[in-house]
């Protein structure tokens, strides 16, 4: 049994769905029993339609869930709803890398949907987000205007089901004459994308074609498909984000989520969440004797997702809903409708109260930002102490430093991102002194920031989106990670800045509309390869930054195979880039014909860039002095202060520190001399972590990249991936440097030996870290799975790295069920970590 703790006290009963009989609900659901209060409008009552709005099957020839519809099919049957019916406009929000459209429709009463209606809604309910707005008017919007309510499936394009049933939601909204579509649609629209990735969904690939998960780009814009989704967003803010998922566990997931919790998410969409919408797909479900659970899995914490994105950046309610991929298409399809359609008849006998709500969460913000109060952190399903507890500070503004050359698009870049979220940014018309400046990482004190600084308050009705992006530390208060636990703006951009709880009153003038910074043409150059050493997951991701990363940049690039390289084609390139990949598989690849032509390659003048495992290859060839060790840290992704050389051609434009994404990397050691980048040690004031970490005292001292001479070669070794999701662009910067920039200084090194052991990287792998005594208990549950993993033992604790055969956890058949029953050792848990 789990619980909800809602902030201001009240608590709900959550049990998790149990029903034996697994059983396909019917496309067209009709119940045997009543399960709803007598006048009440059941959800699920025979459907009364109007024949004029065509079927799946008068347009497509098949009915929803007989098989999974194409991205063109479903293009089709939306625009012939739209056609059709005078509640349903439709249009096009963005256009996919190989140049598809992303097609969308909105269901409403017809007056909401006439030509300049839906920019009137927009207008009206970004005014309701402006707590500058008088209450009367306010009041009046609330009367007049209807609240927008998003679905929205196959962000990952092999998850199909979503689509399927958002069209049928489309079509029961546009057709049904009974009193359901009238309870949604008497106060509400919906806003229905039936894919977020149709170039994924016709290659049957998880990711979009560029190589991304989209499902984490969601703050950093980089792909046209999740630009485009945020724009319409802005355009139309919702009080609701269904996002329709499928994953390889079995049954189905719907909120409330697993902890931890992001800690800055406003009160009123959480508990929409937890208490308004989760029960009732709960009661659906028990209903149709559909399994389910809650609580497990899948959290609230990383602000890339589809359900945190909409609860902190426009206080709606974010949900993610899953079910499992191996299911019948009927199966699927028809449990999506279910917890979709149960979602917005709950949504819509809201009424008003719907926007009072969501207009009073925005002026709550605004108090806590006038006031500096940051929410604290909490558990709601485990019991136990918070580990990482929001220090007792105040918050009232950040700044961002203008005043150095070099990071100047770096600036631009964060700017426009805050901007794009509708966050107030200024700029400082005179220089202003902060008693109590706390840069990033240090201590604060008394500091006059120069005119031209960026100034951003937190008093404004974006203030749960404004901590979220510029915060020093994410406090997880719970060591189970499904992602990464830092993402601070600045911090990944590598510029200087900080904040105050000071009430000061800066002399600021609002900072123009910025636009995105275009990278400066590079002159003469080097010819530049990039060998993806892998199919599993972890390579392809790094290896679709990295083109994506050349590409922006404006560094052309060719693709090489193993087999090319051992053909000699790396004679027509100056630099060869290496993704993240298990480097045992790369030498495999390579044999003993292309082992020897890289290393020639090398030798003989040409420059090897590795990323993060694809490293220990240069180890594994002796062609690096650096010695590498396994980690015996729980960091699942923090973002650690690194000091640079100044002398190294490397630091060029980035500064004397930066800060490296740490993901349970390898931990690298090399003479100073090739140390383009290091830990800071033991003692250091630069030494600072952002986000979760346990046992990094390992890191003091060590290398972060490393920068040799090889002969008449270089070898240039990231210990990390400096282009993380492509957006840590303050050390992408290093990695651009290393490209195009003058080789080191240092005269050549003599090699190690060559490695004659395989190495076991685990970029791809589960973690679970636990204390001794609950060790054989884990070993017991990945042994029942028959799974197997390699065990590290640190310092009074037992780390489990397990072998998902290059699959992610969502994709993997029993990961989130392992990790959800290492999760109740409880205390003996020290970290939990799923890629």
């Amino acid at each position: 049994m789990g619980k909800f703790t809602k902030r201001g006290g009240f608590r709900s009963k959550w049990l998790t769905g149990v029903a034996a009989l697994v059983t396909a609900l019917p496309l067209l659901a009709v119940p045997t029993v009543r399960a709803v209060a007598e006048g009440a409008c059941d959800p699920f009552t025979a459907p009364a339609v109007d024949e004029s709005v065509p079927t799946a099957r008068d347009v497509l020839g098949i009915d929803l869930g007989e098989r999974d519809v194409s991205t063109a099919e479903s293009d089709d049957y939306l625009r012939a709803i739209s056609d059709a019916s005078p509640k349903v406009v439709d249009g096009v929000l963005a256009t996919s890398v190989e140049g598809r459209p992303l097609r969308y429709a909105v269901v409403g009463q017809e007056k909401w949907v006439r030509p300049g209606a839906l920019e009137n809604i927009g207008r009206q309910l970004n005014r309701l987000r402006d707590p500058s707005t008088p209450e009367p008017l306010a009041k009046q919007i609330i009367r007049d205007t209807p609240a927008v309510l998003w679905v929205a499936g196959n962000v990952h394009g092999g998850e199909k089901s979503g689509t399927d049933a958002a069209l049928r939601v489309l079509y029961e909204l546009a057709a049904r004459t009974d009193c359901t579509a009238q309870t949604i649609l008497d106060d509400a629209i919906v806003v229905v994308l039936p894919t977020q990735n149709p170039d994924g969904r016709e290659a049957s690939t998880r990711r979009n074609a560029n190589g991304f998960d989209m499902n984490r780009d969601w703050f950093a814009r980089t792909q046209p498909e999740t630009e485009g989704k945020l724009e319409k967003l802005s355009e139309l803010p919702p009080q609701m984000y269904i996002d329709a998922h499928e994953m390889g566990t079995q049954d189905y997931f719907f909120p409330p989520n697993a902890d931890p919790v992001y800690h800055d998410i406003g009160e009123t969409p959480l508990n929409w969440v937890y208490n308004e919408y989760g029960p009732a797909m709960q009661q659906a479900f028990g209903r149709f004797g559909i399994p389910y659970f809650n609580g497990r899995s899948y959290d609230l914490m990383y602000l890339g997702y589809g359900d945190t994105v909409p609860l902190t950046g426009f206080n709606a309610a974010g949900m993610t809903f899953e079910k499992s991929s191996g299911d019948p298409t009927p199966e699927r399809v028809g449990e999506q409708y279910t917890a979709i359609w149960a979602t917005l008849m709950a949504a819509g006998a809201q009424n008003d109260g719907m926007l009072t709500e969501w207009r009073a969460e925005h002026l709550e913000a605004y108090r806590q930002g006038a006031a500096g109060e940051l929410e604290p952190n909490r558990l709601y399903w485990n019991d136990g102490e918070i580990s990482n507890p929001v220090p007792d500070i105040r918050v009232k503004h950040y700044f961002l430093r203008t005043d150095d050359p070099a990071k100047s698009a770096e600036v631009q870049r964060l700017a426009r991102r805050l901007q794009r979220m509708d966050v107030d940014v200024y700029r400082l018309a005179t220089p202003l002194t902060v008693p109590d400046y706390t840069e990033y990482g240090r201590a604060p004190q008394r500091t006059t920031l120069p005119a031209g600084t960026l100034w951003i308050p937190l008093a404004q009705g974006q203030k749960h989106w404004v901590q979220a992006m510029l915060n020093e530390n994410s406090y997880v208060p719970f060591p189970y990670f499904y992602d990464v636990t830092a993402w601070s703006g600045p911090l990944l951009e590598n510029v200087s800045g900080g904040r105050s709880g000071a009430d000061v009153k800066p002399q600021a003038i609002p900072l123009p509309q910025q636009a995105e910074p275009v990278a400066p043409p590079v002159v003469g150059a080097p010819t530049t390869a990039v060998w993806q050493v892998s199919a599993n997951s972890a390579a392809v991701e790094s290896s679709g930054w990295l083109r994506w990363w050349l590409g922006d940049q404006g560094l052309g690039f060719g693709d090489l195979t193993a087999e090319q390289i051992a053909s000699g084609v790396l004679a027509d390139y100056d630099v060869l880039v290496v993704p993240n990949g298990p480097e045992a598989e790369a030498a495999d690849s390579l044999g003993e014909q292309g082992r020897a032509a890289l290393t020639e390659w090398v030798r003989g003048g040409g420059t090897l860039i590795t990323l993060r495992d694809s490293s220990r290859l240069a180890a594994r060839l002796g062609l690096t002095s650096a010695t590498f060790a396994e980690p015996t840290s729980d960091i699942p992704g923090a973002l650690i202060r690194m000091e640079l050389d100044p002398a190294s051609p490397l630091a060029a434009g980035v500064g004397p520190t930066a800060w490296a994404m740490y993901e349970y990397d390898t931990v690298w050691s090399a003479p100073e001399q090739s140390s383009a980048a290091r830990f800071p040690a033991a003692g250091d004031p630069d030494w600072y972590v952002s986000g979760f970490a346990e046992g990094a005292e390992q890191l003091h001292g060590r290398s972060a990249v490393v920068d040799e001479n090889v002969g008449g070669g270089r070898v240039v070794l990231f210990g990390f991936d400096p282009n993380y999701r492509a957006f840590t662009n303050g050390t992408a910067k290093l990695l651009f440097n290393a490209i195009t920039g003058p080789k080191t200084a240092n005269t050549p090194r003599a090699a190690a030996a060559p490695l004659a052991v395989p190495s076991t990287p685990g970029s791809d792998r589960m973690v679970i870290s636990v204390r001794p005594d609950a060790a054989d208990e884990v070993q017991r549950l990945i042994a029942e799975r028959g799974g197997t993993a390699d065990v590290v033992h640190g310092p009074n604790v037992v780390r489990f790295r397990v072998d998902l055969g290059g699959m992610n956890a969502d994709e993997h058949p029993w990961a989130r069920r392992l990790a959800d029953e290492a999760a109740a050792l409880g205390p003996a848990v020290v970290a939990i970590s799923l890629p």
